[in-house]
């Protein structure tokens, strides 16, 4: 595999816990407190071409500085500094490095300069692989579900020690399939488990209670980045976020009836208010569409792979039975830009980053007595196509018509890991080629299913893997994330689903047609 060396990765841990490189010191001379400090490390993300961004957050109005090179001792520095970071953006900050060379190690380094004094903070550094050019192996991860069902950060166990397993498997790339928050999860500071066994969370004022308004939103992404795993593993390897329900609460879409814990009853303004704290904490690229807000898009990353990162939550309708017409879940703009994107893609693989599984029933309580509302795609109906199905339906047929091949789906959501085959020769809507859709999760929260399949598309249950309980704690090691290995001369992608401790419990190989 073409990666950085596992002890050049050590080095980088050491000055990414904010220690001087030799020669490298502040622009005004400062005692620490009167410095701009960087409050929650630094990330990574979305690389494309020869770009890609860079996110941190100071604790006052400054102005975010980064240099990158393509040696760790930063000998010609290219630096970059970013708009006012202040209260608007809670002091959060992104810069987007271009002219990156193909297929580099491309080291970082971020420091702070004070809005009024121009005093710097220390520096944090980082590093990441920039885009190849050329065939070459490539590894990634993805996985969802971070701090739900009140499983917070626990020091007994030394916090959120999945993120350090994924780290460790040295990937060029992280997807975060959704769930990146549990702003309707307030972590208390302990919780009896399954076995008896306490399990104890550093808590916060943010956790405390479900988020409403916008600082509270903010709040459970700055919980997230006080794990020391978490800002190793976002130091290292650059990531790709979507989002899903509990950025903003648990199943929303716009029938969404707000229980009694919250004094805020319109879900509109929740989910505004969550929206502008997902951006302000993702290291994404902005895009001019929705006002500035566009989630979904398309991320290519060399010959051999494009990724399609979905938005299933923004435009689909009122969770119902999810029976009969045609009812939005994607919505059409974002149904036709996947249609026209995937067929103009020339990449070997087609990865399809979904937020929600295709064939899973996942239950959202009732419509009225007897009659089930759905969450995602699958009604629990193994009959033709309907509802929010007819979509997935229409982009399958597409698909097959146009002849796109080597398409792969990865999701997160339903809390416990699995591989599903599509075949239209078990399906009620055959218009479609075989494909494959494999599930992981979660990364630091309750474990739950397996979920009931739908058999409209056809899906078989290779493999799962699943608690022997309902919302087990992440002591009975139910946390998953999954790896892609795209082999570069042969074109042949692995997929390998990965426990708590990085341990393989599946692995399927696939070859390009």
């Amino acid at each position: 595999m073409s990666h950085f060396d596992l002890g050049r990765r050590r080095v980088m841990q050491a000055v990414g816990a904010g220690l001087l490189l030799p020669g490298l010191a502040p622009a005004v001379i400062a005692s620490v407190k009167d410095r701009p400090q960087l409050t929650d490390g630094v990330q990574s993300g979305d690389l494309l071409g020869d770009r890609a961004m860079i996110w941190s957050r100071s604790d006052r109005p400054a102005r975010m500085v980064v240099e990158w090179d393509t040696r760790s001792v930063f000998s010609n520095p290219r630096r970059f500094v970013s708009p006012l970071a202040d209260s608007r953006t809670d002091f959060t900050a992104r810069v987007e490095l271009t002219g990156l060379p193909a297929d580099q190690a491309i080291f970082y380094r971020v420091h702070f300069e004070d809005a009024q004094s121009g005093v710097a903070s220390e520096p944090w550094f980082g590093h990441l692989r920039s885009v190849p050019q050329q065939r070459r192996d490539i590894r990634f991860v993805w996985s969802g579900d971070t701090v739900g069902q009140g499983f917070g950060i626990n020091p007994d166990i030394g916090g959120m020690r999945i993120y350090e397993a994924m780290r460790l498997r040295l990937p060029d790339f992280f997807i975060h399939s959704g769930d990146t928050i549990y702003a309707d999860g307030p972590v208390p500071a302990q919780l009896a488990t399954e076995s008896g066994r306490i399990w104890r969370n550093i808590t916060t004022q943010a956790k405390s209670k479900v988020a409403e308004t916008l600082d509270e939103y903010r709040g459970n992404y700055r919980y997230n980045l006080m794990d020391e795993n978490v800002r190793r593993f976002n130091a290292e390897v650059p990531q790709i976020w979507q989002w899903d329900d509990h950025e903003v609460i648990n199943n929303w879409s716009s029938s969404k009836q707000l229980d009694e814990r919250y004094q805020t009853r319109d879900i509109n303004t929740l989910v505004g208010r969550a929206r502008q704290a997902w951006l302000e904490y993702s290291p994404m690229r902005r895009q001019s569409a929705d006002g500035g807000g566009r989630i979904y898009r398309k991320l290519s990353y060399g010959p051999l792979l494009d990724v399609f990162v979905l938005d299933m939550r923004s435009y689909r309708g009122p969770n119902d039975d999810n029976l009969g017409a045609a009812k939005p879940f994607l919505g059409r703009e974002q149904l036709d830009w996947l249609k026209g994107e995937l067929k103009g893609s020339t990449a070997q693989w087609k990865v399809i980053a979904a937020d929600m599984p295709i064939g899973l029933g996942v239950p959202d309580g009732e419509v009225s007595p007897g009659v089930p509302r759905w969450e995602a795609i699958a009604n629990n109906d193994p009959g033709p196509a309907q509802g929010r199905e007819l979509e997935i339906a229409e982009l399958l047929g597409f698909l097959r018509a146009q002849q796109v091949r080597n398409h792969v789906w990865l999701t997160a959501d339903v809390h416990y890991c699995a591989a599903h085959h599509y075949h239209p020769d078990r399906a009620a809507f055959q218009d479609f080629e075989p494909f494959w859709e494999f599930v992981a999760g979660p990364l630091n929260a309750g474990s739950f299913g397996p979920n009931p399949l739908d058999k409209t598309f056809g899906p078989e249950v290779v493999f799962e893997k699943a608690p022997p309980a309902q919302n087990t704690s992440p002591f009975a090691g139910f946390q998953f994330f999954g790896e892609v290995n795209i082999d570069g001369q042969t074109g042949e992608l692995t997929v390998i689903l990965r426990d708590l401790d990085g341990v393989s419990v599946f692995e399927q190989k696939l070859q390009p047609t």
